[in-house]
């Protein structure tokens, strides 16, 4: 006998979904009258062209090109100079192409989004796109092949090409660009490390290895591995500021390990510390940084830190937590956007580490509870709950536990997220761009810059609109093919371009 069919009927699921419709308009109704606001992302308009007529069209892309070329135009003077510093290791009598116009190349290969150094060829040396990038940028006075920027990044010394990134960001934090986003007068710097790609050939020394597969087929993998640093501010802007690349040989040799994690942070430490010595920083970290070492080096460095404590990190800091709330319990409860939370908080908990516990640091745990409603497949109301656990480096408090742990901690994700724009939304992270560990590198550290002037260019005033209307990648391909093709009025592009810019970030 035949089961019967249990599959819902196609009027079935238009029902559900109808009813599922009006239980969410229900419930966002319920939240509103209670003061509760759902935070959520207005989506892209899914509409015909909002352009009547060529003429629209044709200001509209004018416009959005002379806004992002004057956001670099105006940090490129710097940059060009600093850049030219650069020890030029190419023969004299066969230079064609200066040594900044090389790099303002590779910068555009990655500002325009080009999936690699072929395509790069293909579409920027059209006449079109050489024309106009010509207009915009005078320095290019030719462009050149794409290999000859792979032979310059092989040979160079990176040192300075990071330290105009670096430079870059420390105009703009001394131009109180991100003065609205601190927290507790900190900059909000995210560490985390990313896998950059892996394979089964051993084409540079410096890669870290390890053993995949199953039984019948395991073999060696060697992958590269990235330690990211970045400005990540609670409006959703992510910052791009340092890589430090794991490599094989900067492991412990005596105990014949690779390196890792914690090693390459503890070199990204001594360089941010080098770069920006005074600056106030709140490091955000995940469970792999709660350990006494980490911690003390940032008190050493007089840095705040917010580090995620998992349940079996830390047994004698959480047997203290449980003991002292216990005791004297400090909480807060509030709404933030649909979820309900409910903060509880110990201070100065001695932790001891090191040989034979000798050494002490006072610590402050704080852990959220929170609830919220939502509407499942089956159109039914259901609450979910979620905790989450931090250590902190001062003393929290009714007055400043929310922008601690909703402003600076929970925003440590923005970092992870600009690895999934890196990965997945045009600045293609895991692809090598040169099976050289220099040049690859040098590939890596334009990504990453490029990546600054346009999440700089999304957040502005002038172009934030643009953004919102065609999303990130819409807006970067609105302005590369006004580019390419003849829209763009030299006449009216020398007036645009002439007018002074002010960044101004919404």
């Amino acid at each position: 006998m035949s089961k019967p069919y249990r599959c819902p009927t196609r009027a079935a699921i238009k029902v559900l979904r109808s009813t599922k419709k009006q239980q969410e308009k229900a419930l966002n109704l319920k939240l509103s009258a209670t003061g509760q606001v759902p935070h959520a992302a207005a989506p892209l308009p899914n509409r015909c062209s909002a352009f009547a007529t060529i003429a629209e069209e044709k200001e509209a892309r004018e416009d959005a090109v002379s806004q992002q070329m004057r956001l670099l135009r105006k940090e490129l003077p710097a940059m060009l100079a600093q850049l030219a510093t650069i020890p030029d290791p190419r023969d004299p009598k066969k230079r064609r192409h200066k040594l900044t116009v090389l790099l303002l190349y590779g910068l555009l290969m990655f500002v325009f989004q080009f999936a690699s150094r072929r395509e790069t060829n293909r579409e920027m040396t059209r006449p079109q796109f050489m024309a106009t990038l010509q207009r915009l940028f005078p320095e290019i006075d030719a462009l050149p092949h794409a290999d000859t920027l792979y032979r310059l990044l092989r040979d160079i010394d990176l040192t300075q090409l990071e330290q105009a990134h670096v430079d870059l960001v420390r105009r703009l934090i001394r131009g109180k660009s991100f003065r609205r986003y601190l927290i507790n007068h900190c900059h909000p710097i995210a560490i985390d490390g990313s896998q950059k790609l892996a394979g089964d050939t051993l084409w540079a020394e410096q890669l870290l290895q390890r053993t995949v597969g199953k039984e019948e087929n395991r073999h060696t993998q060697y992958f590269v591995y990235v330690l990211e640093a970045s400005l990540a501010f609670h409006n959703g802007l992510v910052i791009p500021l340092l890589s430090e690349f794991l490599e094989h040989a900067l492991g412990d040799s005596d105990a014949q390990k690779q390196d890792c994690e914690l090693r390459a942070f503890r070199r990204l430490s001594e360089r941010i510390k080098t770069f920006f010595p005074r600056l106030p920083i709140l490091l955000l970290l995940d469970g792999l940084y709660a350990n006494g070492p980490v911690m003390q080096r940032c008190h050493a460095h007089h840095w705040q830190f917010m580090i995620v404590l998992k349940d079996k990190d830390l047994p004698s800091v959480w047997h203290e937590f449980n003991a002292l709330l216990a005791l004297k319990p400090q909480t807060r409860q509030q709404s933030w956007g649909k979820r309900r939370q409910h903060f509880s908080w110990v201070n100065d908990i001695d932790y001891a580490f090191g040989p034979n516990g000798r050494q002490h640091l006072k610590l402050h745990v704080v852990v959220c509870e929170e609830s919220w409603e939502r509407v499942d497949e089956q159109a039914r109301t259901v609450t979910e709950t979620s905790r989450h656990a931090w250590l902190s480096s001062q003393p929290l408090s009714r007055e400043n536990v929310h922008e601690r742990c909703n402003l600076g901690a929970r925003h440590r994700w923005g970092i992870e997220a600009g690895f999934l724009v890196e990965k997945h939304q045009g600045y293609h992270y895991e692809h090598a761009f040169a099976f050289d560990w220099n040049a690859m590198r040098g590939y890596h550290l334009l990504m990453r810059l490029a990546h600054v002037f346009n999440t700089l260019a999304r957040f502005t005033r002038q172009l934030r609109r643009l953004y919102q209307e065609l999303g990130v990648r819409g807006a970067i391909a609105f302005i590369r093919n006004s580019c390419a093709a003849p829209w763009l009025d030299p006449a009216r592009m020398r007036v645009l371009l002439a007018e002074p810019f002010l960044l101004q970030l919404e």
